[in-house]
């Protein structure tokens, strides 16, 4: 379980790689969710670096990296022995899963999820809030265009809602300790 993840339990059978192992986690849920601020949480909590997915993905103008070299900075981020990982995105899902050892999924109610993304939208616009990149998210971007975040939101909610269940009931996953 999550609170247990900040303890050290006992190796079992001498596995002290299942030690490490557990101290890799991936947090995933819906665009506006608070993937990136429970991973930014834990990974102060637990001592551990925090891999933002969004971070590797996003070059300056909002511009999605080629897929090549996100892969290759996923790749390399994942390299140590213990992370906190956040996003979804399924092009290196292949990369993520396989080394975590615990899944924290955010299935939070409809209702819930617009209300954190229209506060954190309206907050990063007002404060002009820098992510990645030197990139902005803009009010008319957000509220009024086909690049919403709100848009994206309710295309893919959905969809993840009625995947996850079984992209986690596959064998490949089935080390995973979800929460």
């Amino acid at each position: 379980m999550l609170y247990n993840l900040r303890m050290t339990p006992p190796p079992a059978k001498n596995d002290e790689g299942m030690i490490r192992r557990r101290r890799r986690i991936v947090v995933v849920g819906p665009t506006g969710s608070g993937k990136t601020t429970l991973a930014r949480q834990l990974s102060q909590l637990l001592d551990v670096p925090h891999v933002e997915l969004d971070a590797l993905n996003w070059e300056a103008d909002w511009v999605t990296a080629p897929t090549n070299v996100f892969r290759q900075r996923v790749q390399e981020a994942l390299e140590r022995d213990s992370w906190i990982a956040d996003g979804n995105y399924s092009v290196v899902r292949d990369l993520v899963w396989p080394r975590a050892a615990v899944l924290v999924w955010l299935d939070y109610p409809l209702r819930m999820v617009i209300w954190r993304l229209l506060y954190r939208t309206l907050q990063r616009t007002v404060r002009k809030e820098e992510l990645w990149n030197g990139n902005r998210e803009r009010f008319f971007v957000q509220f009024f265009s086909r690049e919403s975040l709100f848009l994206w939101m309710f295309r893919t909610y959905w969809r993840r809602r009625r995947t996850y269940p079984i992209v986690l009931k596959q064998p490949e996953h089935s080390h995973l300790e979800v929460v």
